[in-house]
């Protein structure tokens, strides 16, 4: 095996076009790193370090613009609004005939169609995320009161940073290797990665000695777990009918139609994540217009989240509940068995048409229920942790380790892909 991977490794730095697509890659989450080191004007760092260290929510958010938005820099939004664009567009689908049909029947011109639209969109988006961060952080002292200009000035320098990172991820999926959003989102997620060992190796004595053990092994634990539910699928049996062409019979196929336990991904996370700032950002927004009931309104949600059951109970149900909703939005059981059915194909023992979509409705709403519970118990699992351990400095994050390793296996199969196309 390690005679292989040694091999596999010579020939892709052998190889001109897949070397630059690695340095390519390579040098394109470098800038990311150098642009999430430029902070915006007028930051009070004792203060946004103490407003991260008290706040969970805000540490989890940050996962999704990279590392970013702890640093408040110039790409403090990370691409964010670009998976947030994506995501409407998607529930688009449902709503609007002419983005359902340029999504699934217009082809390779409909996809670059439905992808322009979700850039086109990403820019209000951009804004509206940027006024409201600034509002809700200068209401938090964290950076200090602006005036017109100035506040226009870094609304236009956090929304310009969110689509210089979309046009470089996008860049990076054509002239690299990988899902280039979620490889810049991978990247903030190593990034914090030494500081946070650094931080736990100085604060550790001997007594703690045990405490770090035991989360070594939980981490461990959910790294294994994670990586068998990325890859575990039910697999329903599909068999294709025998054509008579002239005097041949030719025997019918047979194949499996896979459906993954994690069909939604991390989308049901982003969602509830979404739906948990929504209400702080639009208070906050009140607030700065003065609007009598948003400040007192503001504080008793602050205070809501800042309960770790409330929140953790509300976080993990909403994962839960976007589990369930995405994998019926993306996933038509009616449209495939409509295309098992015109391609000649069948499920054994299950007629076609209606009897199929309800069977194959009934697997995937089976098997969503135990990826769903999975998801909403690695949501929450840093707080789960740290009431076990004790390990504050150091926290696992369930969502965080659930897209590193998804990314991870992503770039390897990407990665191989080009090798095997090569050697054969």
């Amino acid at each position: 095996m390690l005679n292989s991977f040694f091999r596999k490794l010579k020939l892709s730095f052998g190889d001109p076009e897949i070397r630059f697509r690695i340095l390519f890659l390579v040098g394109a989450l470098a800038l990311f790193r150098l642009l999430a080191s430029v902070p915006i004007p007028g930051v009070d760092k004792n203060a946004l370090a103490s407003f991260f260290a008290n706040n969970q929510f805000f540490g989890l958010l940050n996962i999704f613009s990279g590392g970013g938005l702890s640093q408040l820099s110039v790409v403090m939004l990370g691409v964010g609004p670009y998976i947030t664009a994506s995501i409407i567009m998607q529930l688009g689908t449902i709503i609007f005939p002419q983005v359902k049909q340029a999504y699934f029947e217009e082809g390779e011109a409909g996809r670059a169609k439905f992808i322009g639209w979700s850039r086109l969109l990403t820019i209000p988006i951009a804004i509206l995320q940027g006024i409201g961060f600034l509002f809700l952080l200068e209401g938090q002292g964290v950076i200090a009161p602006l005036g017109a200009v100035a506040l226009v000035a870094n609304i236009a320098l956090v929304a310009a940073g969110s689509l210089l990172l979309m046009w470089l991820g996008e860049l990076v999926t054509e002239f690299g290797i990988g899902n280039g959003v979620s490889l810049i989102i991978l990247a903030g997620i190593l990034a914090r990665v030494p500081s946070s060992i650094s931080q736990t190796l100085f604060s550790a004595t001997a007594a703690s000695v045990p405490a770090y053990l035991a989360f070594t092994l939980l981490a461990l634990a959910m790294i294994y777990a994670v990586v068998v539910v990325s890859d575990a699928e039910r697999s329903i049996p599909i068999a294709y009918a025998r054509a008579v062409r002239g005097a041949a019979l030719s025997q019918g196929a047979a194949t499996y139609l896979p459906i993954r336990l994690l069909q939604a991904g991390v989308i049901p996370i982003i969602f509830a994540l979404s739906l948990l700032l929504l209400p702080q950002m639009a208070l906050s927004m009140l607030g700065a217009l003065h609007v009598s009931f948003a400040a007192g309104a503001a504080l008793w949600y602050t205070g809501f989240l800042s309960n770790p059951w409330n929140y953790g109970a509300t976080y993990f149900l909403l994962v839960v509940l976007f589990t369930y909703f995405y994998t019926a939005v993306t996933f038509e059981p009616h449209r495939v068995a409509e295309n098992l059915q015109k391609s000649g194909a069948f499920v054994p023992g299950v007629r076609p048409g209606r009897e199929t979509e309800e069977y194959i409705g009934k697997v995937v709403n089976r098997v969503t229920l135990p990826g769903a519970v999975f998801l909403g118990l690695l949501a929450v699992a840093p707080s789960i942790i740290q009431g076990l351990t004790g390990v504050t400095t150091l926290v696992l994050g369930g969502t965080a380790l659930l897209i590193a390793v998804q990314v991870t296996l992503d770039l390897a199969h990407k990665i191989d892909a080009q090798v095997s196309l090569r050697e054969y």
